[in-house]
């Protein structure tokens, strides 16, 4: 080899070497959440059960995908779960692969069937009182179709939470979005991009399916209310994203995450 190829060569490996450690160190990289054989990086709380006990093993890992099941479950008396990612985000973009399969646990609420939430901005669970049924947060809801009527999904709830929509402060718990109905046991991708207090989009398949601005807690609610008594910023600009438990077996085969630079 000429000295004219050996110098190419060790430029182009240069580049290379330079272009792997650039990307290791790229923030704009995509985490996954979930990495396909446990649970690892992730907490639980059920509604009545300490910090980290995962009741009647509700949230496994089974083939490569993140289970809500209620194979363990005789019936459901309102204990609801939340498995949160254990960190903090403020800027991102959150991507979810999910389905709904199978039956739900025997008495559990008629609202619940095939329905489960992404809650982003979320308090802390460690910061959560024992008999706490959901974390004050924005929910992005995930919702699945009887097969027969319209019911959309990546709606959003708002669990001691306010936000606004254009110069409207909505205080309305539930909110449709304008997404088609996913009937069956068929996957579902959803987008969020959150920039921190700004705004929170949720998208289908690259179309924005709903829209919200200055998300906030809610003073008059209970949860948020302990929140803000110690110290708690109204104005919502990060917190935890966690998965729901609310009755109905769900699938998750993807979560992943990028970090957005602040705007």
């Amino acid at each position: 080899m000429n000295k004219t190829k050996i110098v190419a060569s060790l430029f182009v490996c240069c580049s290379l070497i330079s272009s792997f450690a650039g990307a290791a160190d790229d923030p704009r990289q995509w985490i996954s959440l979930f990495n396909g054989d446990n649970l690892d990086d992730w907490k639980v709380k059920f509604t009545g059960q300490a910090l980290g006990v995962n009741y009647r093993n509700t949230f496994r890992v089974v083939d490569g995908l993140l289970k809500v099941s209620y194979d363990d479950w005789n019936d459901f008396d309102g204990e609801f779960g939340h498995l949160f990612y254990d960190r903090v985000f403020s800027h991102y973009l959150l991507r979810v692969e999910y389905r709904f399969i199978g039956d739900q646990v025997v008495d559990g609420p008629a609202w619940a069937y095939r329905n489960n939430g992404l809650m982003l901005h979320s308090q802390a669970p460690a910061s959560m009182i024992l008999e706490q049924e959901f974390p004050v947060s924005i929910e992005a809801q995930l919702l699945g179709g009887n097969g027969v009527d319209e019911r959309t999904t990546a709606n959003v709830c708002s669990p001691g939470t306010h936000w606004l929509r254009g110069d409207e402060l909505i205080t309305t718990h539930c909110i449709n979005s304008t997404s088609d109905t996913y009937h069956g046991d068929q996957w579902v991708t959803v987008e969020f991009e959150v920039q921190g207090n700004k705004s929170i989009i949720h998208r289908i398949d690259g179309k924005t399916v709903f829209e919200l601005h200055s998300p906030q807690l809610d003073e008059n609610d209970a949860d948020a209310g302990r929140l803000i008594q110690q110290g708690a910023d109204i104005f919502l600009k990060e917190g935890y994203v966690a998965l729901q438990a609310e009755s109905h077996p769900t699938e998750f085969r993807k979560i992943e995450l990028l970090p957005l630079p602040y705007q």
